[in-house]
């Protein structure tokens, strides 16, 4: 018989002070059956706000009515380059509107570029990312980007937008020291979700290590990339208290002060 692994729990992290996690997918089926649970165990552990990303306007309009209990979630929407093919003109109308009539909503995203899957011809992904950038413009909003062996060409079009100094988050960074410099070097922001626990991600390690810290936030991007201890089983808010202690640990920093300073850029980019 296999030997049950012993998992730390999220609680033992010593979080003392209200957070924010930025990315999160609440509305899919994985947490159809226990909502209110996970909703619960991330306030105890120090989670006071967290970002739901709704993967297009549709899946925004079926499902913002699971947080109407929950005043602490705040919205993304945005169409993913996964998803590009799907893409109809209707939807910026639909996404426009959507800005206009809800508060809730404080960026676009997450969009962008992803050459790892292969699902979606680039040149349909970048169309598609470059006319919800006219509305992010259009409308003065925040993008939160995604980009997944990408980062040179998602880099390229930003640049040609003309996007240097305007609000931006880089969402799920993974990259290099030279890829985050780049980014900081637009005024943008980047954030750090749990594989930086990995004992292998050296390279996103180092790169975190010269991030200044008043450009860093926190992510689970759960149910997905589950940090280390409970890596390989689904992610929840409440495990982003694991990815701030690799975080503080890299930088040489207490955890509760890394905690309060992530959360503090978190509220100024999306003005929570």
């Amino acid at each position: 018989m296999a030997k049950k692994k012993n998992r730390a729990l999220p609680q033992t992290v010593g979080i003392t002070a209200p957070g924010v996690e930025t990315h999160a997918h609440l509305d899919l089926d994985d947490f159809s059956e226990d909502l209110p649970e996970v909703m619960a165990r991330a306030k105890e552990c120090g989670v006071g706000r967290i970002g739901n990303v709704f993967l297009g306007p549709q899946a925004y309009e079926m499902n913002k009515a699971l947080f109407d209990e929950y005043p602490e979630v705040f919205f993304l929407v945005g169409v993913h380059p996964n998803d590009a093919d799907k893409f109809a003109s209707t939807d910026i109308d639909a996404m426009r509107s959507a800005f206009q009539s809800d508060e809730r909503l404080k960026a676009l995203g997450e969009i962008g570029l992803d050459f790892y899957w292969d699902r979606v011809p680039g040149d349909v992904q970048e169309s598609v990312f470059r006319e919800q950038l006219e509305l992010a413009r259009e409308l003065d909003l925040p993008v939160v980007i995604h980009s997944r062996d990408a980062h040179r060409r998602t880099l390229e079009i930003l640049e040609d937008f003309g996007w240097s100094g305007r609000p931006l988050l880089w969402h799920c960074f993974g990259g290099d020291t030279e890829t985050a410099q780049r980014i900081i070097e637009h005024g943008w922001y980047i954030s750090v979700p749990g594989p930086i626990t990995y004992k292998k991600n050296e390279i996103a390690q180092e790169a975190v290590k010269a991030i200044p810290v008043d450009r860093l936030v926190l992510e689970s991007d759960c149910p997905f990339l589950t940090p280390e201890p409970w890596r390989g089983k689904r992610n929840e808010p409440a495990y982003v208290v694991f990815t701030a202690a690799k975080v503080a640990e890299l930088k040489s920093m207490d955890v509760n002060e890394l905690w309060s300073i992530c959360a503090e850029n978190a509220h100024r980019f999306f003005s929570l």
